[in-house]
């Protein structure tokens, strides 16, 4: 499995998949950025902190993760090297689960690097306008472990995208799910039902009714886990793809 891990690891570094991984926290900084030196007055750590988290479960981190899934199935979707692939000497469901496991590694990097930029982006706007310092503490501890939720609550979401992104060669299934779900999901920010939507998981981390911040997490880390495991095992039962 360890050598499966490590030739993905290559592949995705040949490929576009660092890029975005530094585009979309960048995103989120830049914003941020802009916001402190728009302000008129100091704010609180918390704001910038929880409203860059917020930004990032809510539209951020879907689409990356809609782009992410449709660039590592393409990889091999697109030179056709499905065949070679499976018939190398070891279990098909490794060169799946490497696939799902790549793709949560970057997740969870994008994830560290949105609290890590939008931190130097706050940081260097208040070195050009001191007077708009933040208050407060800067309770890492709390953003960290906001953070963390929203990973854990949005494997439900990428182990969909994942395997639709698997499943067909073409990559505008997976975009029109993508794009749809991310969709909906802002239409319906308010919809109570929304805890039970993938694409809406994530942002109910920072809900602050605890049912719906337990609910969102349980489904979209427990149903998700065993989402994952379906789909490496069905995808490794078929012949073509």
């Amino acid at each position: 499995m360890i050598a499966v891990l490590s030739i993905e690891l290559r592949k995705l570094n040949r490929s576009l998949a660092a890029v975005l991984a530094v585009a979309a926290p960048s995103l989120i900084a830049i914003f941020g950025f802009f916001m402190v030196l728009r302000g008129t007055r100091a704010q609180p750590w918390e704001m910038w902190m929880v409203s860059a988290t917020g930004i990032w479960a809510y539209f951020m981190l879907p689409m990356s993760v809609t782009a992410l899934t449709a660039l590592v199935a393409h990889m091999e979707h697109g030179p056709k090297s499905w065949d070679h692939l499976r018939s190398l000497p070891l279990p098909r469901w490794r060169l799946y689960a490497a696939k799902a496991v790549m793709i949560l590694g970057v997740v969870a990097v994008m994830s560290v690097l949105t609290l890590v930029m939008v931190w130097g982006a706050v940081t260097l706007a208040v070195a050009i306008k001191p007077e708009l310092a933040p208050t407060g503490p800067f309770d890492l501890a709390r953003y960290a472990t906001t953070m963390g939720k929203v990973f854990l609550s949005a494997i439900l979401m990428i182990s969909i995208q994942l395997w639709i992104a698997l499943r067909f060669a073409s990559f505008v299934p997976a975009l029109v799910v993508g794009i749809g779900g991310t969709f909906f999901s802002v239409v319906a920010t308010s919809a109570k039902q929304g805890v039970f939507f993938p694409w809406q998981m994530p942002v109910n981390m920072l809900a602050t009714e605890a049912w719906r911040v337990n609910t969102a997490l349980g489904l979209g880390c427990g149903l998700g886990l065993i989402v994952l495991a379906l789909a490496t095992a069905r995808l490794s039962r078929r012949e073509v793809l």
